[in-house]
């Protein structure tokens, strides 16, 4: 599930009006209409403040405003972006300050379009996945093999602590539990400690592994 894990701000200028598009994670229309409310209150000497915004796994809460732009010239367009990318909770203002030429509907679509993937740009967005954790506890002879398919499959290594045996911590997705299981017995003849833990969301922020609350 695609999300915004840090919000952005994005700006363009076409024909001398200024539009800030501004990206925030929300996990619920209350959140989405604050975010809102704290925009148009920041920008309140602007001449438009149009919103969109995705809530849910499968984006079954979407919602838009032109904000006094024509009809579907501004929010829609901007939550079209949002539903295009697959993005899930997260909202988007785009604020407009009218540089005195008009942009035409068609300007503007692509103008509000332009200025939310502006801001999306400026923003972090992570793939929220469902995972496992796993302890694999093995003697110093197996650790090798385990490392082997550890590469091998693209698992994500948390951490390895060394005492007088080694305890793999790894986070797995969960599709591929039992996918594993069978391996690593395979590659360690029924050797090795198999404990699994709490399913968990979890994510890559650039190369660090980033673990969630279920349903954050």
């Amino acid at each position: 599930m695609k999300t915004v894990y840090s919000g952005g701000e994005g700006e363009i200028i076409e024909k001398k009006s200024r539009f800030i598009a501004t990206v925030r994670p929300v996990t619920s229309e209350e959140e989405a209409a604050a975010f809102i409310a704290e925009m148009k209150k920041k920008y309140w000497d602007a001449r438009h403040n149009c919103s969109a915004f995705v809530i849910g796994g499968r984006q079954e809460i979407s919602r838009c405003s032109d904000d006094g732009e024509p009809a579907q010239t501004a929010g829609r367009p901007m939550l079209d972006v949002l539903l295009r990318e697959d993005i899930h909770n997260a909202a988007v203002v785009v604020t407009r300050y009218f540089g005195g030429v008009l942009l035409g509907t068609g300007g503007l679509v692509r103008a509000y379009q332009k200025a939310t993937q502006e801001g999306l740009a400026a923003s972090v967005i992570i793939d929220k996945k469902e995972g496992i954790r796993l302890s694999v506890g093995t003697d110093y002879n197996g650790l090798g093999k385990l490392q082997y398919l550890i590469a091998q499959k693209g698992l994500l290594l948390i951490d390895t602590v060394y005492t007088d045996a080694v305890e793999l911590l790894l986070m797995v997705p969960v599709e591929e539990q039992q996918a594993v299981e069978r391996e690593i017995v395979e590659a360690t003849c029924g050797n090795a400690r198999i404990s699994w833990g709490e399913q968990v969301q979890y994510a890559m922020v650039g190369k660090k592994l980033e673990i969630f609350e279920k349903n954050t």
